[in-house]
C-alpha cells in the first residue's frame, strides 16, 4: 500500500514538472516563430526585388522552406489568393492559422497587407522593410519574456509538485 502511495506522489511531482515545462515552452516557440517569420519576410523581399515572381509562387516556395506554423501562414495566404486579393488573403491567413504568436505579433504582421499586391516592387519592398523593423521590436520583447518566464514556469511547476507531495505525505 505504501508503494502505491509513493508511486502516485512521484507521478504528481513528475506531472506538475512536465506541466511547468510545457507552459514555459510557449515562450521559446513564440521567439522561434518570430525569428522564422523575419527570415521568411527577408526571402519574400529578395524574391520580389530580384525575381519578379508572382506573390502566390513566392508564398508557395516560402511555405515549403519554413517551419510548419510559419509555412502554413504562407500556404493559407497562397490558397486564399485564388478567391480574394493578396492583402485580404494575408490578413485572413495571419488570423486563421494556429501559431504561438500573440495578438500584437499578428497585428504587426498584418501591417504588411497594406500595400501587398497593390503597388510596384519598391512600394512592396518598403512595406516589407517596415514590417521587418516592427518585427525586430517584437523579437526583442519575446526574447526578454522568454528569458524571464521560461525558468519561472519550469521551477514553478516543480515547486508546486513538491508542495503537493509534501502536503499529501
Amino acid at each position: 500500500m505504501q508503494m502505491i502511495k509513493y508511486g502516485i506522489l512521484f507521478l504528481i511531482l513528475v506531472g506538475s514538472s512536465l506541466i511547468g515545462r510545457f507552459l514555459s515552452k510557449k515562450y521559446v516557440y513564440r521567439l522561434e516563430e518570430l525569428e522564422e517569420m523575419q527570415n521568411a519576410l527577408n526571402i519574400f523581399k529578395s524574391k520580389i526585388k530580384f525575381t519578379y515572381e508572382p506573390i502566390p509562387e513566392i508564398f508557395d516556395e516560402i511555405s515549403r522552406n519554413t517551419n510548419q506554423n510559419i509555412g502554413s501562414i504562407f500556404q493559407t495566404a497562397k490558397e486564399k489568393m485564388n478567391h480574394t486579393t493578396a492583402n485580404i488573403a494575408w490578413e485572413q491567413a495571419i488570423q486563421e492559422t494556429d501559431t504561438n504568436l500573440k495578438e500584437e505579433d499578428k497585428q504587426t504582421l498584418k501591417t504588411l497587407s497594406k500595400l501587398l499586391g497593390q503597388t510596384d516592387v519598391d512600394g512592396q519592398t518598403s512595406q516589407i522593410e517596415i514590417t521587418e523593423k516592427l518585427l525586430e521590436g517584437q523579437i526583442k520583447q519575446a526574447a526578454q519574456e522568454k528569458q524571464k518566464n521560461e525558468r519561472l514556469y519550469t521551477r514553478l511547476g516543480t515547486i508546486l509538485g513538491l508542495a503537493i507531495v509534501i502536503v499529501l505525505c
